[in-house]
């Protein structure tokens, strides 16, 4: 058996990490509580990698991920297997969280009301990431 203290969802941006975790606050409100670009490490990295994220960490309450960019030159698969889902506490902020994640991003399915009993989007933001958001009423 395996003890998980965490499943911490790892996010990868080219480049635009910062600003995902900019707008990943802003959305959700939390904090980003540890940061480091490759510029601050201690080994030798290209000017153009100075200010892209090497390590970040975004908490709000139980809700957690990480966030890097890719090195230079380096690709990120645009495409995974893999979403988050988000359960909010009530309708209200399943609606506020729909309205900010779908700007500038792709509803891959409207807001509605489902067969499993809950009110349920599925949209991949401005960053690539794919959203979850299930409210069970």
């Amino acid at each position: 058996m395996i003890a998980l203290k965490h499943l911490t969802p790892y996010f990868t941006f080219d480049g635009d990490g910062k600003a995902a975790l900019d707008f990943y606050t802003d959305v959700f409100g939390g904090e980003v509580v540890e940061s480091m670009t490759f510029g601050d490490a201690e080994f030798e990295t290209p000017p153009e990698a100075d200010d892209r994220i090497m390590h970040a960490y975004f908490k709000k309450g139980d809700m957690a991920f990480m966030v890097s960019d890719t090195f230079p030159g380096q690709s990120v698969p645009k495409e995974s297997n893999v979403s988050v889902v988000i359960e909010p506490e009530n309708e209200d902020e399943l609606q506020r969280l729909y309205d900010r994640l779908m700007e500038n991003g792709t509803i891959l399915m409207e807001l509605q009301d489902t067969f499993w009993g809950a009110r349920y989007a599925l949209v991949k933001d401005a960053y690539g990431i794919t959203w979850n958001l299930n409210y069970q009423k």
